[in-house]
Protein backbone atom coordinates (compact mmCIF):
# COMPACT_ATOMS: atom_id res chain seq x y z
CA UNK A 1 0.00 0.00 0.00
CA UNK A 2 1.28 3.46 -1.19
CA UNK A 3 2.11 5.94 1.80
CA UNK A 4 0.11 9.22 2.40
CA UNK A 5 1.80 11.81 0.61
CA UNK A 6 2.07 15.56 2.45
CA UNK A 7 0.22 17.08 -0.89
CA UNK A 8 -2.72 14.61 -0.92
CA UNK A 9 -3.45 15.03 2.62
CA UNK A 10 -3.25 19.10 2.01
CA UNK A 11 -5.29 18.60 -0.71
CA UNK A 12 -8.26 16.08 1.04
CA UNK A 13 -12.04 17.50 -0.01
CA UNK A 14 -14.97 16.85 1.94
CA UNK A 15 -16.23 14.95 -0.09
CA UNK A 16 -13.41 12.40 -0.36
CA UNK A 17 -13.68 8.88 0.62
CA UNK A 18 -10.90 8.32 3.83
CA UNK A 19 -7.38 8.13 2.43
CA UNK A 20 -4.92 5.50 4.35
CA UNK A 21 -1.91 6.31 5.90
CA UNK A 22 0.12 3.34 4.80
CA UNK A 23 2.27 2.86 7.10
CA UNK A 24 -0.01 1.74 10.22
CA UNK A 25 -2.58 -1.05 9.82
CA UNK A 26 -6.37 0.64 9.87
CA UNK A 27 -5.04 4.48 10.29
CA UNK A 28 -6.55 6.75 7.56
CA UNK A 29 -7.71 10.37 7.48
CA UNK A 30 -11.16 11.41 7.25
CA UNK A 31 -12.10 14.65 5.75
CA UNK A 32 -13.43 17.24 7.65
CA UNK A 33 -16.11 20.38 6.51
CA UNK A 34 -13.06 22.32 5.45
CA UNK A 35 -10.55 21.47 2.22
CA UNK A 36 -7.46 20.15 3.48
CA UNK A 37 -8.45 19.76 7.11
CA UNK A 38 -9.37 16.32 8.29
CA UNK A 39 -9.33 13.62 11.30
CA UNK A 40 -6.76 11.14 11.93
CA UNK A 41 -8.74 7.38 12.50
CA UNK A 42 -7.59 3.93 13.74
CA UNK A 43 -9.77 0.99 13.53
CA UNK A 44 -9.41 -2.22 15.32
CA UNK A 45 -10.59 -4.88 16.70
CA UNK A 46 -10.45 -4.47 20.63
CA UNK A 47 -8.42 -7.70 22.19
CA UNK A 48 -10.64 -7.21 25.59
CA UNK A 49 -14.34 -6.87 24.09
CA UNK A 50 -13.85 -8.44 20.67
CA UNK A 51 -15.65 -5.61 19.21
CA UNK A 52 -14.47 -3.26 16.22
CA UNK A 53 -13.72 0.31 17.57
CA UNK A 54 -12.48 3.81 16.17
CA UNK A 55 -10.13 5.49 17.85
CA UNK A 56 -9.44 9.43 16.94
CA UNK A 57 -5.91 9.92 16.84
CA UNK A 58 -6.08 13.74 16.50
CA UNK A 59 -6.61 15.98 13.52
CA UNK A 60 -4.68 17.14 10.51
CA UNK A 61 -2.65 18.95 9.75
CA UNK A 62 -2.18 19.76 13.39
CA UNK A 63 -0.82 15.99 13.86
CA UNK A 64 1.39 15.56 10.53
CA UNK A 65 1.45 12.34 8.72
CA UNK A 66 4.48 10.96 10.77
CA UNK A 67 3.11 11.83 14.25
CA UNK A 68 0.02 10.39 12.95
CA UNK A 69 1.82 7.41 12.14
CA UNK A 70 3.98 7.13 15.57
CA UNK A 71 1.03 7.21 17.65
CA UNK A 72 -0.90 4.76 15.55
CA UNK A 73 2.43 2.59 15.67
CA UNK A 74 1.96 3.50 19.74
CA UNK A 75 -1.79 2.33 19.99
CA UNK A 76 -0.93 -1.03 17.70
CA UNK A 77 1.42 -1.48 20.51
CA UNK A 78 -0.62 -2.01 23.29
CA UNK A 79 -3.21 -4.05 21.08
CA UNK A 80 -0.50 -6.28 20.42
CA UNK A 81 -0.10 -6.83 24.45
CA UNK A 82 -4.40 -7.36 24.93
CA UNK A 83 -4.14 -3.66 26.38
CA UNK A 84 -7.47 -1.74 24.48
CA UNK A 85 -6.03 2.24 24.68
CA UNK A 86 -9.77 3.01 24.85
CA UNK A 87 -10.80 0.72 27.52
CA UNK A 88 -7.91 1.98 29.83
CA UNK A 89 -8.78 5.87 29.16
CA UNK A 90 -12.62 5.10 30.13
CA UNK A 91 -11.60 3.37 33.50
CA UNK A 92 -9.35 6.54 34.15
CA UNK A 93 -12.44 8.83 33.05
CA UNK A 94 -14.64 6.69 35.04
CA UNK A 95 -11.99 7.03 38.38
CA UNK A 96 -12.23 10.75 37.99
CA UNK A 97 -15.88 10.91 37.47
CA UNK A 98 -17.08 8.63 40.28
CA UNK A 99 -14.17 8.41 42.61
CA UNK A 100 -14.12 5.66 45.49
CA UNK A 101 -13.52 7.04 49.21
CA UNK A 102 -10.15 5.12 49.06
CA UNK A 103 -9.41 6.31 45.37
CA UNK A 104 -9.75 10.02 46.59
CA UNK A 105 -7.64 9.22 49.71
CA UNK A 106 -5.11 7.95 47.89
CA UNK A 107 -4.98 11.09 46.14
CA UNK A 108 -5.21 13.37 48.74
CA UNK A 109 -2.81 12.06 49.98
CA UNK A 110 0.04 12.41 47.41
CA UNK A 111 -0.98 16.00 47.18
CA UNK A 112 -0.81 17.37 50.75
CA UNK A 113 2.77 14.33 51.32
CA UNK A 114 4.77 17.45 49.46
CA UNK A 115 3.67 19.81 52.71
CA UNK A 116 4.60 17.77 55.70
CA UNK A 117 8.25 17.69 56.84
CA UNK A 118 7.70 14.37 58.91
CA UNK A 119 7.62 11.15 56.17
CA UNK A 120 6.66 9.61 58.95
CA UNK A 121 3.46 11.46 59.70
CA UNK A 122 2.87 11.08 56.17
CA UNK A 123 3.13 7.49 56.34
CA UNK A 124 0.61 7.56 59.36
CA UNK A 125 -2.04 9.45 57.73
CA UNK A 126 -2.56 6.85 54.99
CA UNK A 127 -1.96 4.23 56.66
CA UNK A 128 -4.54 5.27 59.60
CA UNK A 129 -7.09 5.18 56.76
CA UNK A 130 -6.07 1.98 55.24
CA UNK A 131 -6.29 0.12 58.57
CA UNK A 132 -9.70 1.20 59.61
CA UNK A 133 -11.70 3.10 56.81
CA UNK A 134 -10.50 1.47 53.90
CA UNK A 135 -12.21 -2.50 55.14
CA UNK A 136 -15.40 -0.47 55.33
CA UNK A 137 -15.61 2.60 53.34
CA UNK A 138 -13.37 2.40 51.07
CA UNK A 139 -15.06 0.77 48.05
CA UNK A 140 -17.57 3.13 48.40
CA UNK A 141 -17.99 6.80 46.57
CA UNK A 142 -18.04 9.70 48.61
CA UNK A 143 -22.08 10.71 47.20
CA UNK A 144 -23.04 7.23 49.02
CA UNK A 145 -21.10 7.13 52.46
CA UNK A 146 -23.64 8.48 55.01
CA UNK A 147 -22.61 9.33 58.93
CA UNK A 148 -23.51 6.13 59.78
CA UNK A 149 -21.17 4.69 57.75
CA UNK A 150 -18.48 7.32 59.35
CA UNK A 151 -19.79 5.94 62.49
CA UNK A 152 -19.43 2.43 61.97
CA UNK A 153 -15.51 3.34 60.95
CA UNK A 154 -15.08 5.18 64.26
CA UNK A 155 -16.88 3.19 67.07
CA UNK A 156 -14.68 0.14 67.35
CA UNK A 157 -11.62 2.95 68.74
CA UNK A 158 -13.67 5.66 69.43
CA UNK A 159 -13.54 4.54 73.20
CA UNK A 160 -11.04 2.67 73.42
CA UNK A 161 -7.78 4.66 71.32
CA UNK A 162 -9.95 8.00 71.25
CA UNK A 163 -6.87 10.01 70.09
CA UNK A 164 -6.65 7.78 67.64
CA UNK A 165 -9.82 7.81 66.68
CA UNK A 166 -9.79 11.47 66.58
CA UNK A 167 -6.99 11.51 64.26
CA UNK A 168 -8.89 9.23 61.87
CA UNK A 169 -12.15 11.35 62.03
CA UNK A 170 -9.71 14.07 60.97
CA UNK A 171 -8.55 12.90 58.00
CA UNK A 172 -12.18 11.17 56.97
CA UNK A 173 -13.12 14.62 57.14
CA UNK A 174 -10.08 16.29 55.09
CA UNK A 175 -11.07 13.54 52.24
CA UNK A 176 -15.05 14.20 52.05
CA UNK A 177 -14.35 18.30 52.35
CA UNK A 178 -11.43 17.42 49.07
CA UNK A 179 -14.64 15.27 47.45
CA UNK A 180 -17.35 17.86 48.40
CA UNK A 181 -15.03 20.88 46.91
CA UNK A 182 -14.92 18.78 43.61
CA UNK A 183 -18.75 17.77 43.42
CA UNK A 184 -18.10 14.53 44.20
CA UNK A 185 -20.36 14.59 46.98
CA UNK A 186 -23.24 17.30 48.34
CA UNK A 187 -22.05 17.29 52.31
CA UNK A 188 -19.65 16.01 54.43
CA UNK A 189 -20.98 13.09 56.99
CA UNK A 190 -18.28 13.41 59.17
CA UNK A 191 -19.58 17.23 60.47
CA UNK A 192 -22.50 15.32 62.43
CA UNK A 193 -21.06 11.84 63.55
CA UNK A 194 -20.68 12.84 67.19
CA UNK A 195 -24.15 12.56 67.17
CA UNK A 196 -24.18 8.89 66.44
CA UNK A 197 -21.33 7.91 68.82
CA UNK A 198 -21.03 8.36 72.53
CA UNK A 199 -19.26 11.31 74.76
CA UNK A 200 -15.51 10.70 74.58
CA UNK A 201 -13.52 11.39 77.85
CA UNK A 202 -12.16 15.23 78.77
CA UNK A 203 -8.22 15.10 76.77
CA UNK A 204 -7.29 16.16 80.25
CA UNK A 205 -8.40 12.73 81.86
CA UNK A 206 -7.22 10.75 78.58
CA UNK A 207 -3.70 12.63 78.53
CA UNK A 208 -1.04 9.83 79.35
CA UNK A 209 1.90 11.61 80.37
CA UNK A 210 5.47 9.71 80.01
CA UNK A 211 6.44 7.87 83.36
CA UNK A 212 9.56 9.76 85.21
CA UNK A 213 11.83 8.60 87.94
CA UNK A 214 11.57 10.51 91.21
CA UNK A 215 14.69 13.04 90.58
CA UNK A 216 15.60 11.92 94.05
CA UNK A 217 16.17 8.30 92.87
CA UNK A 218 18.47 9.25 90.14
CA UNK A 219 22.21 9.37 91.58
CA UNK A 220 21.49 6.02 92.69
CA UNK A 221 20.60 4.49 89.56
CA UNK A 222 23.07 5.90 87.81
CA UNK A 223 25.81 4.34 90.26
CA UNK A 224 23.80 1.38 90.48
CA UNK A 225 23.15 0.91 86.67
CA UNK A 226 25.06 3.02 84.42
CA UNK A 227 28.38 3.24 85.85
CA UNK A 228 28.20 -0.24 86.58
CA UNK A 229 28.45 -1.30 82.60
CA UNK A 230 31.40 -1.99 81.01
CA UNK A 231 33.19 1.33 79.46
CA UNK A 232 32.31 0.29 75.40
CA UNK A 233 29.37 0.21 75.94
CA UNK A 234 27.04 2.88 74.26
CA UNK A 235 23.65 2.72 75.53
CA UNK A 236 24.53 2.93 79.12
CA UNK A 237 26.92 6.47 78.27
CA UNK A 238 24.11 8.29 75.77
CA UNK A 239 21.38 7.88 78.88
CA UNK A 240 23.67 9.11 81.19
CA UNK A 241 24.08 12.26 79.10
CA UNK A 242 20.52 12.71 77.85
CA UNK A 243 19.81 12.70 81.82
CA UNK A 244 22.70 15.57 82.41
CA UNK A 245 21.48 17.39 79.28
CA UNK A 246 17.54 17.29 79.74
CA UNK A 247 17.22 16.56 76.21
CA UNK A 248 15.07 14.48 73.95
CA UNK A 249 15.84 11.10 73.05
CA UNK A 250 16.24 12.11 69.30
CA UNK A 251 18.17 15.30 69.49
CA UNK A 252 20.82 12.89 71.73
CA UNK A 253 20.63 9.94 69.46
CA UNK A 254 21.30 12.21 66.13
CA UNK A 255 24.09 14.14 67.91
CA UNK A 256 26.79 14.87 65.30
CA UNK A 257 30.28 16.32 65.86
CA UNK A 258 29.83 19.43 63.86
CA UNK A 259 27.33 20.52 67.05
CA UNK A 260 29.96 20.65 69.76
CA UNK A 261 32.33 22.73 70.54
CA UNK A 262 34.64 21.94 73.01
CA UNK A 263 36.57 24.90 73.68
CA UNK A 264 32.90 26.58 74.74
CA UNK A 265 31.45 23.32 75.76
CA UNK A 266 28.07 24.13 74.40
CA UNK A 267 26.25 21.71 72.09
CA UNK A 268 24.11 23.72 69.40
CA UNK A 269 21.30 21.47 68.15
CA UNK A 270 20.10 23.02 64.78
CA UNK A 271 16.54 23.69 64.13
CA UNK A 272 15.65 21.18 61.70
CA UNK A 273 16.41 18.80 64.50
CA UNK A 274 14.36 20.17 67.11
CA UNK A 275 10.76 19.88 68.12
CA UNK A 276 10.18 23.42 67.80
CA UNK A 277 12.43 24.12 64.97
CA UNK A 278 14.29 26.71 66.63
CA UNK A 279 17.73 26.43 67.19
CA UNK A 280 18.97 25.20 70.27
CA UNK A 281 22.50 25.82 72.45
CA UNK A 282 23.03 23.71 75.46
CA UNK A 283 25.83 24.34 78.22
CA UNK A 284 28.19 20.85 78.81
CA UNK A 285 28.58 20.33 82.59
CA UNK A 286 32.19 18.72 82.84
CA UNK A 287 30.60 15.43 83.24
CA UNK A 288 28.90 15.77 79.93
CA UNK A 289 31.70 16.61 78.32
CA UNK A 290 33.80 14.20 79.44
CA UNK A 291 31.38 11.48 77.98
CA UNK A 292 31.77 13.09 75.08
CA UNK A 293 35.70 12.77 74.67
CA UNK A 294 35.30 9.32 75.60
CA UNK A 295 33.62 8.71 72.51
CA UNK A 296 36.38 11.06 70.48
CA UNK A 297 37.38 6.85 68.58
CA UNK A 298 34.63 6.18 67.07
CA UNK A 299 35.12 7.10 63.28
CA UNK A 300 31.06 7.95 63.13
CA UNK A 301 29.75 11.39 62.24
CA UNK A 302 27.55 10.30 65.06
CA UNK A 303 28.98 10.96 68.93
CA UNK A 304 27.08 7.60 70.13
CA UNK A 305 26.87 5.89 67.11
CA UNK A 306 25.15 1.93 66.57
CA UNK A 307 27.43 -0.82 65.95
CA UNK A 308 26.89 -0.30 62.18
CA UNK A 309 28.15 3.41 62.80
CA UNK A 310 24.51 4.86 61.87
CA UNK A 311 22.34 6.80 64.42
CA UNK A 312 21.17 4.43 67.52
CA UNK A 313 17.78 3.67 67.98
CA UNK A 314 15.24 4.62 70.62
CA UNK A 315 15.17 0.87 71.04
CA UNK A 316 18.55 0.45 73.10
CA UNK A 317 18.03 3.44 75.76
CA UNK A 318 14.05 1.90 76.44
CA UNK A 319 14.94 -2.19 76.61
CA UNK A 320 17.63 -0.88 78.81
CA UNK A 321 15.12 0.84 81.19
CA UNK A 322 12.57 -1.63 80.90
CA UNK A 323 15.23 -4.54 82.00
CA UNK A 324 15.90 -2.67 85.54
CA UNK A 325 12.05 -2.25 86.05
CA UNK A 326 12.81 0.99 87.47
CA UNK A 327 9.83 2.77 88.62
CA UNK A 328 8.23 5.94 88.37
CA UNK A 329 6.44 8.62 90.45
CA UNK A 330 2.93 7.19 89.02
CA UNK A 331 2.10 4.19 90.80
CA UNK A 332 2.29 0.80 89.32
CA UNK A 333 3.87 2.12 86.01
CA UNK A 334 7.41 1.74 85.10
CA UNK A 335 9.98 5.28 84.11
CA UNK A 336 10.66 5.95 80.47
CA UNK A 337 13.43 7.58 78.79
CA UNK A 338 11.03 10.67 78.24
CA UNK A 339 10.57 10.58 82.12
CA UNK A 340 14.10 12.04 82.50
CA UNK A 341 13.03 15.65 81.68
CA UNK A 342 10.36 15.25 84.14
CA UNK A 343 12.90 14.39 86.62
CA UNK A 344 14.87 17.26 85.98
CA UNK A 345 11.74 19.97 85.65
CA UNK A 346 10.80 18.66 89.35
CA UNK A 347 14.66 18.93 90.12
CA UNK A 348 14.39 22.30 89.57
CA UNK A 349 11.34 23.23 91.22
CA UNK A 350 12.32 21.59 94.47
CA UNK A 351 15.68 22.68 94.19
CA UNK A 352 14.70 26.89 93.88
CA UNK A 353 15.61 27.33 90.48
CA UNK A 354 14.16 30.06 88.69
CA UNK A 355 11.28 28.97 85.93
CA UNK A 356 13.12 30.88 82.81
CA UNK A 357 16.41 28.58 83.68
CA UNK A 358 14.56 25.76 83.70
CA UNK A 359 12.24 26.19 80.72
CA UNK A 360 14.69 27.20 78.63
CA UNK A 361 16.64 24.41 79.83
CA UNK A 362 14.04 22.26 78.31
CA UNK A 363 14.05 24.11 74.87
CA UNK A 364 10.15 24.80 76.25
CA UNK A 365 8.48 27.39 73.80
CA UNK A 366 6.59 30.10 75.31
CA UNK A 367 3.25 30.06 74.85
CA UNK A 368 2.17 33.59 75.62
CA UNK A 369 3.08 35.34 72.21
CA UNK A 370 3.46 38.56 74.01
CA UNK A 371 6.50 37.17 76.36
CA UNK A 372 8.01 35.42 73.95
CA UNK A 373 8.41 38.50 71.33
CA UNK A 374 10.22 40.09 74.42
CA UNK A 375 11.99 37.03 75.61
CA UNK A 376 14.99 36.39 73.24
CA UNK A 377 17.59 35.09 75.23
CA UNK A 378 18.28 31.79 75.69
CA UNK A 379 20.16 32.50 79.19
CA UNK A 380 23.02 30.46 77.84
CA UNK A 381 25.48 31.71 80.78
CA UNK A 382 22.92 31.49 83.53
CA UNK A 383 22.24 27.86 82.46
CA UNK A 384 26.11 26.55 82.80
CA UNK A 385 25.43 26.78 86.40
CA UNK A 386 22.55 25.14 86.36
CA UNK A 387 23.44 21.95 84.40
CA UNK A 388 27.02 21.57 86.44
CA UNK A 389 24.60 21.65 89.70
CA UNK A 390 22.28 19.18 88.03
CA UNK A 391 25.44 17.03 86.78
CA UNK A 392 26.90 17.15 90.48
CA UNK A 393 23.78 16.33 92.18
CA UNK A 394 23.25 12.83 89.57
CA UNK A 395 26.96 11.83 89.53
CA UNK A 396 28.11 13.22 92.94
CA UNK A 397 30.45 14.55 89.94
CA UNK A 398 33.36 17.56 91.04
CA UNK A 399 32.63 20.02 88.07
CA UNK A 400 35.34 22.44 89.11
Amino acid sequence: MAKLSDTKARNIKPEDKPFAHGSITGLSLHPSTQKGKGKWVLRYVSPVTNKRRNAGLGTYPEISILEAGQLGMKFRSELSKGIDPLEEKCKKEKIIKNPTFSECAVILHKELLPSWKNYKHGQQWINTLRTYAFPIIGNMMLNQIQPKDVADVLRKIWLEKPETAMRLKQRIHAVMSWGWARGYCASNPVDVVNYLLPPQPSKALRTAHHPAMDWRDIPEFITTYIHACPSHQITPKIIEFLILTACRSGEVRGMRWNEIDVDNKVWTIPAHRMKAKILHRVPLSKRALDIIVSQTNNNSEFVFPSTKGSEISDACMTVFIKRREILSTEKGRLATIHGFRSSFRDWCSENGYPQDLAEKSLAHSIKNKVEAAYHRTDLLEQRRSLMADWAKFCCNYDEK
